[in-house]
């Protein structure tokens, strides 16, 4: 199958001036003559580095990494609109990218205004955007407000807007880049839905999301992007669990360095930090405190991703104030959108406070964690039997699992499929 895209040796990097150097006016430079220094004086920030990958027609291509690693910077040269600094990127096909939805959207004037405006940008004629007109309304579920300037708009409803105009340029290549987070559930199961169309028409899709599950259950294979290069491209599954283990093993080491840190605050080897603003993720009395928690695997060996069904161990370290008989440990998992997964307490386990005294270790041990893969939050708690906190900590540490097989949820039970009669089917390895 002939390719629809097409990148060798690509890199792109952005100028940036050095501190100091940054010029104000034209005539702050030609009275200080500083045109050719201030030139002298810029470095480049490389965003991409020497990226190759080939994308077939009619394929769902995804691409992953954290911020920071050129994912946006990569569909912006896909799209033209912008440059390479050194090799090349070929696309076949008329492109539509789905980057910055609504950016040549004019505040002030209608939607429906906004709509032909959009349109001719991304290249329909005027006639062809009034064929679709009503169809790109019905899509984005505006037509109560479509006659309303877009500054009265929600960003939500920006987004919808956008899409719908976008969506309906019937493009032959479509770039799509984290925008289905912003609209709410029902308009992304509609936009998903219309995406899978276009693949069923055999258009080609390059998808950028952060939602792992999203892009290995649409795409047929995966690009994964670290610092401005590619660290692996293939399988959806295989690229994803690689993914999410990097990940799992950084949060690992900045989970032992903050320890760390805290050791040496407490010691008085260094001042403590600045405490930080926003959500507060930890309350209680301070009878008693959880001071670290760590998660281990069936070595004893301090680990944060695992595959589904092995043994785990959480460890709680824990301290008491003073002498107390009123005391539970508990235990909770939830995904990062706040998915409550598990938990238990060592007061619904039928244990009975007796003493707690000072530094304790307390170890809940898991002989097969059966869950689906993804990204998972621990967190942790000492409370009184009545339920009034100790020293309560949400979202402690983090955690990831991969699985060999697939599925939908949280929870992955061991099972088997058996057939009988007259249905035949053999594994997927076996073709």
């Amino acid at each position: 199958m002939s390719f629809a895209i097409r990148a060798e040796e690509l890199s792109k990097r952005y100028r940036r001036s050095a501190p100091g150097r940054r010029l104000q006016t034209l005539k702050s430079a030609l009275l200080g003559r500083s045109l050719a220094a201030g030139a002298a004086a810029e470095e480049t920030i490389p965003a991409l580095e020497q990226v190759s990958f080939e994308v077939a027609g009619g394929e769902a291509f995804g691409i992953v990494g954290g911020n920071g690693s050129g994912k946006s910077t990569l569909l912006k040269l896909m799209a033209g609109i912008l440059r390479p600094s050194t090799g090349t990127i070929e696309t076949r096909g008329r492109v539509a990218a789905l980057i910055e939805l609504g950016a040549g959207f004019h505040p002030e004037i209608s939607g429906r205004e906004n709509i032909f405006i959009n349109g001719a940008v991304l290249g329909l004629s005027k006639r062809e955007i009034a064929a679709r007109y009503q169809q790109i309304v019905d899509f984005s579920g505006l037509a109560d407000f479509v006659e309303e300037p877009v500054k009265n708009y929600s960003s939500g409803m920006w987004v919808r807007l956008g899409f719908a105009v976008a969506i309906h340029t019937d493009p032959e290549i479509l770039l799509v880049d984290e925008v289905l987070a912003v609209g709410d559930e029902a308009f992304a199961h509609k936009c998903l839905r219309r995406i899978e169309e276009l693949l069923a028409a055999g258009r080609t899709v390059v998808f950028v999301s952060h939602s792992l599950a999203l892009v290995e259950g649409l795409c047929s294979r995966v690009l994964w992007l670290d610092r401005g290069r590619v660290r692996a491209i293939g399988e959806p599954r295989r690229v994803v669990d690689a993914y999410r283990q990097a990940v799992a093993e950084q949060e690992g080491r900045e989970h032992r360095e903050a320890k760390e840190e805290r050791e040496r605050v407490e010691a008085g080897i260094v001042e403590a930090p600045a405490a930080p603003q926003g959500e507060v993720l930890r309350w209680g009395s301070g009878a008693a405190e959880i001071t670290g928690v760590r998660l281990l695997g069936a070595d004893g060996a301090e680990r944060y991703h695992f595959a589904c069904g092995e043994p785990v161990v959480f460890e709680l370290a824990a301290r008491a104030a003073s002498p107390l008989e009123d005391f539970v440990f508990g235990v909770a998992l939830a995904t990062p959108r706040g998915v409550e997964v598990w938990g238990t307490n060592t007061d619904l386990a039928g244990f009975e406070p007796e003493r707690f005294d000072g530094d304790a270790r307390v170890r809940l041990a898991c002989p097969a964690l059966r869950l689906a893969p993804g990204e998972y939050l621990v967190d942790v708690a000492v409370h009184a039997r009545d339920g009034a906190p100790y020293d309560y900590r949400r979202k402690l540490i983090g955690f990831s699992v991969t699985a060999e097989s697939r599925g939908v949820g949280v929870y992955f039970p061991e099972h088997r499929w058996e057939f009988e009669g007259r249905a035949a089917l053999r594994p997927r390895s076996e073709r």
